[in-house]
């Protein structure tokens, strides 16, 4: 009687499926054959001929009496050991023996490389995605400058009056501008749209006395001097 077990080691990814291979020839006592994880006392049986295999283990050739290959689905990772194909004899007491075994199938679990597609896909993926994120704070940092800086102050002359200084000439979208408020106050309430972005600042002053002409009595001399403004 031989016993051939032919695999030494064998990887096996996740999921997949495991085959261990175990052929045998000749003659012998009566007896099942066994797969056996581990041997001694604290061995499993995985596979028997004769029943009580693990759900998850199939014969490839059903009904064989001579290749007793299996097949363990859905391998994972409590399933690494070694496997040993075991043919077993029934002694004249009635108790079975271990007749003869092979030389064990060692198995480990095999990492699954990513495949490049893959990975180049998630590279781009990552890019894509940083820039959409810097493009985002970008935008939202101009957002917020626009909304948050104030107008820088500054003065204009007119003519030979003294400057005018000129704070925040609009106030920006949500922001009222006080400047804005306490001038429009004294234009017209009638004005056109575009005008009513227009800020005006006037001066009254008295001019210097000129030679007498035909006038009114009781009219004073004055010169009103205008400066338009355009809100930004």
């Amino acid at each position: 009687f031989e016993l051939q077990q032919p695999q030494k080691k064998v990887a096996v990814a996740v999921g997949e499926m495991l085959t261990l291979n175990c052929t045998t020839s000749g003659f012998a006592a009566p007896g099942p054959v066994r797969w056996l994880k581990g041997l001694g006392s604290g061995n499993k049986t995985v596979y028997d001929q004769r029943g009580g295999s693990l759900p998850n283990v199939m014969r490839a050739l059903v009904g064989s009496d001579t290749d007793f290959t299996i097949h363990i689905r859905n391998f994972e990772p409590n399933d690494v050991g070694t496997y040993y194909c075991v043919k077993f004899t029934k002694e004249s007491n009635g108790k079975e023996e271990m007749f003869r075994h092979g030389n064990g199938t060692e198995v480990s679990v095999r990492e699954t490389a990513l495949v490049p597609g893959v990975v180049a896909a998630a590279v781009v993926l990552c890019f894509l995605l940083l820039g959409l994120f810097v493009a985002l704070c970008m935008y939202r940092r101009k957002r917020q400058g626009r909304a948050g800086s104030p107008c820088p102050a500054g003065t204009v002359a007119v003519g030979s009056f003294s400057s005018v200084p000129l704070q925040c000439c609009a106030g920006t979208p949500g922001t009222p501008s006080e400047v804005l408020d306490r001038e429009s106050s004294h234009l017209p309430s009638q004005q056109s749209s575009k005008e009513e972005n227009d800020i005006h600042y006037a001066d009254l002053q008295p001019l210097p006395p000129a030679p007498r002409r035909s006038r009114s009595s009781g009219t004073a001399p004055t010169e009103y001097a205008s400066l338009r403004v355009a809100a930004k």
